[in-house]
């Protein structure tokens, strides 16, 4: 999808006010001799921009206005290096806001409804913002934020929510907690707004059919403000963005160079209108595609597909590249195994090779054995790898109230 007047004309001042501020990226741009983007040839020449670039600028390197005007921060997790650190403008906040409001909105999410917020709070991006853009719309907001599953439930049956706010993980493990405690007819649940992390149709099938909802896929990343700035509609043909505020392109990981609408790459974000930390091309290495032809729903905003994994979640095992989206399809045509599943590779010294053993849960009416031969018998022929395969009861592995950490390597421990 090409890049409009209107679209270049707000990257320009965002340049500018790149440039004029002296931030890490403005020096960046003086040094590399680009002043402004006029046609979409200079767009086009603009660098790409990734993470490691935004730990370099710790703790404040990429603010692009003064102190005075920033009114909050945000921050990754951190978990693999440095955590980056956005700043916020009162502007930002509301626009964020503005564009989460527009999520629940699409999502046919009203004022009338009851939105149990359960992500958590604090310098991550999630819970605050699932909260402003429920207030925006006028709905009543319920912050429980993570954990305390009992409190969750009581405030779920008492307060008679009507939508649940949750990561896939989270949502798993209110659906099985709520199943196996026979509740499902105390709740009133209608939909839910799931983010965070990608997650399988054998998941989803599952929350959607155990909690009786519609499920609303909702995208964002803490670089571009946090979740909200895209979601999928009632017609769940991919997800709508907010292309007044975003340009998205996709382009193909190894090259860098765009592709075609339709077709699947990497998705790379410039923010048109932001003011503390505007970012312009930034590499998010989420994995999707450009939807092309308009949406049956009528709405007239873009769409991107679902999001199919990261391009740095790839892990290699004998020589075969694989992603868990991989391995998350493949399971899902096996019978009776469920969403849940853990990866671990090591390596056999004794052997001198790299071993991959896969845990899965599987459904008590199934042969156990004879699951874990299927499971081997597919990765052979589909991926290329035999892995050592355990299959346990369900409900056997982890559940988590954030994102579920799926694959273990250990061969560099």
């Amino acid at each position: 999808m090409q890049i409009s007047e209107k679209q270049l004309a707000l990257v320009n001042e965002r340049l500018q006010a790149i440039i004029g501020s002296d931030n890490y990226f403005g020096k960046m741009y003086r040094e590399l001799g680009i002043t402004e983007v006029k046609t979409v040839e200079d767009f086009q020449k603009l660098p790409f921009v990734d993470k490691a670039e935004l730990r370099n600028a710790y703790p404040l390197g990429i603010q692009a206005v003064p102190d005075s005007e920033i009114v909050r921060i945000h921050s990754s997790s951190g978990t693999t290096g440095k955590p980056v650190i956005i700043p916020y403008t009162a502007k930002d906040v509301d626009d964020w806001a503005t564009m989460f409001a527009r999520c629940y909105e699409t999502a046919g999410i009203t004022k009338d409804d009851r939105i149990q917020i359960t992500p958590g709070y604090g310098l991550w991006t999630a819970g605050i913002g699932f909260q402003a853009g429920c207030e925006k719309l006028g709905a009543m907001a319920i912050p429980m934020g993570p954990g305390n599953t009992e409190k969750q439930l009581q405030m779920m049956q008492d307060l008679k929510s009507t939508v649940i706010c949750a990561t896939s993980s989270y949502a798993l493990l209110l659906a099985e907690e709520i199943n196996g405690r026979g509740l499902k007819d105390k709740i009133c649940l209608k939909k839910g707004v799931i983010g965070s992390e990608r997650w399988s149709d054998k998941k989803r099938e599952y929350i959607a059919n155990e909690l009786g909802i519609e499920l609303y896929d909702i995208y964002g990343l803490t670089e571009i403000y946090g979740p909200g700035i895209g979601v999928n509609c009632k017609d769940q043909k991919g997800m709508h963005y907010w292309d007044d505020y975003l340009y998205i392109e996709i382009i193909d990981p190894v090259t860098g160079k765009n592709v075609e609408d339709g077709e699947e790459g990497e998705i790379v974000i410039t923010t048109l209108v932001k003011e503390g930390a505007p970012l312009l091309r930034f590499r998010t290495h989420d994995l999707s595609r450009i939807i092309p032809g308009e949406c049956p729903c009528g709405s007239r905003y873009p769409r991107l597909d679902v999001i199919k994994g990261r391009s740095d979640d790839m892990f290699k095992v004998h020589g075969v590249n694989m992603f868990p989206s991989q391995v998350e399809e493949l399971l899902g045509t096996v019978d009776g195994v469920s969403s849940e599943y853990k990866i671990d590779i090591a390596h056999d010294e004794e052997k001198n090779r790299d071993v991959i053993l896969l845990t899965v849960e599987a459904e008590g009416r199934v042969s156990f054995d004879r699951t874990g031969a299927l499971i081997q018998s597919a990765f052979k022929s589909k991926i290329g790898v035999t892995p050592k395969v355990t299959v346990v009861p369900v409900g056997t592995l982890p559940r988590s109230e954030k994102k579920t950490k799926r694959v273990f390597d250990h061969r560099d421990e």
